[in-house]
């Protein structure tokens, strides 16, 4: 046994170890470079990112017309003006859009948003992942997938969406449980014969969809993200997707199912994409589908503060239930540190504490970079505690849980823990 880590090195120790242990990133709306169009980079997706967009309209009064109206090189500059010109960029998003520059070797203090361009349209998209992918430390990303997205549907029907052994696909299966008129339309133009009426055959039907484009994408988890009045179980179509289609395919096929619960659509219509909203959700539902189904997994993550001390909890109580990042308006530091405590404190380290839910690829290097600091902190706290009671901790013991948290935590839940 390696020898224990004197005290006074334990937080630096730790820290360190967070800040370097390669992270599966388990959850993003990134993609690899073989779908093209599809996989955001850049300055101008960075500065047009929706939470971007919604913080600059707090200090505007112009119609929202008039900025959905320019190019998205006029909005990134409006932005820009706005956000780090007009005002220091001390938010989250705006700090960590300071974060993704200084990281990839810019003169943050110049403030010249053309040079800045410059530098990022100098590489090829395959020469920016790369680079991100190495200054974020991250070695496997989880994508978003929907295959009633034609651009992207086009991509693996040619069989170029796995060429990449970086990047690994989830389903996204919003449209069948939360637009099945709109699905069901989708479903028969792919050649499945499936009707509004939920028969027999219509189940049939929405089960092979599902098999066949699990397979075909060798999809890690289904995935879906649902309103907060979500409810489980009930007399809806949303129940009845689940029971009689999603978990017999899970069951099938021996995967997950991810829950992402707890999303308002559309407060601010006006504000398109940005205008969404968290609402707290009814962690009783999560239960019930953990108990009627002790044989499948359930990756759940919530989007209201007030939820998340009961789902730890519930967590305590189902081993088939894995709790996993700091969902969307969550993903700041504030919140990160606060679950990421209490959830060591209920969960020791048997939870994924965080994902980057990214849309644009530099976002990497800022979501983990504030997130890694935080995470590698908690820890050493209850490594000093340890220390102090007589308990000491070893690097090795160090990598190993810090490998568990931010990597092999969600292969071993997926049963292919050999990949991690």
């Amino acid at each position: 046994m390696s020898a224990f880590i004197p005290f006074e090195n334990i937080r630096e120790t730790a820290v360190r170890l967070a800040q370097t242990t390669p992270v599966t990133d388990m959850h993003t709306h990134l993609y690899a470079p073989e779908f093209g169009e599809l996989l955001l980079w850049g300055i101008d997706e960075l500065l047009t990112y929706h939470y971007l967009i919604s913080e600059s309209f707090r200090w505007s009064t112009e119609e929202y017309d008039q900025f959905w109206s320019m190019t998205k090189r006029e909005q990134a500059d409006w932005i820009w003006q706005k956000l780090f010109i007009e005002h220091s960029p001390v938010s989250e998003a705006a700090s960590g859009f300071i974060t993704v520059l200084h990281r990839m070797g810019l003169d943050v203090s110049s403030r010249n948003l053309d040079d800045y361009r410059q530098a990022f349209e100098s590489r090829t998209t395959e020469q920016q992942v790369d680079m991100i992918m190495e200054l974020a430390k991250v070695k496997k990303i989880v994508m978003t997938n929907d295959p009633f997205d034609p651009v992207e549907r086009k991509v693996w029907l040619e069989g170029n969406g796995k060429k990449d052994d970086r990047f690994y696909a989830a389903l996204r299966v919003d449209g069948l449980l939360n637009d099945w008129p709109n699905a069901v339309n989708s479903l028969v133009e792919l050649g499945y014969d499936v009707e509004a009426e939920w028969t027999e055959r219509t189940k049939q039907e929405t089960r092979r969809f599902l098999a066949e484009w699990i397979e075909r994408m060798d999809a890690l988890y289904l995935a879906v993200s649902m309103t907060g009045d979500f409810q489980y179980p009930a007399e809806d179509h949303r129940s009845r997707m689940i029971d009689d289609v999603m978990v017999p395919v899970c069951q099938q096929l021996n995967i997950p199912f991810a829950l992402m619960i707890g999303v308002r659509r559309k407060v601010n219509p006006e504000l398109r994409l940005a205008g969404d909203m968290s609402m707290r959700s009814d962690v009783s539902a999560v239960e019930a589908l953990c108990r009627k189904y002790p044989n499948q997994k359930f990756l759940i993550t919530m989007l209201a503060r007030e939820n998340q001390h009961e789902l730890t909890v519930l967590a305590r109580k189902f081993r088939n239930l894995m709790i996993f990042g700091c969902w969307w308006f969550l993903h700041i530091e504030s919140m990160v540190e606060e679950m990421t405590r209490f959830r060591v404190e209920l969960l020791g380290t048997s939870m994924i504490p965080q994902h980057s839910d990214c849309r644009v690829f530099e976002q990497l290097i800022y979501k983990w970079d504030h997130s890694r600091t935080i995470i590698g902190n908690v820890i050493a706290d209850k490594y000093e505690r340890l220390h102090r009671s007589g308990w000491g901790v070893t690097e090795d013991e160090m990598k190993r849980d810090f490998d568990d948290l931010l990597n092999r935590n969600f292969w071993r839940f997926l049963g292919r823990e050999a990949e991690a």
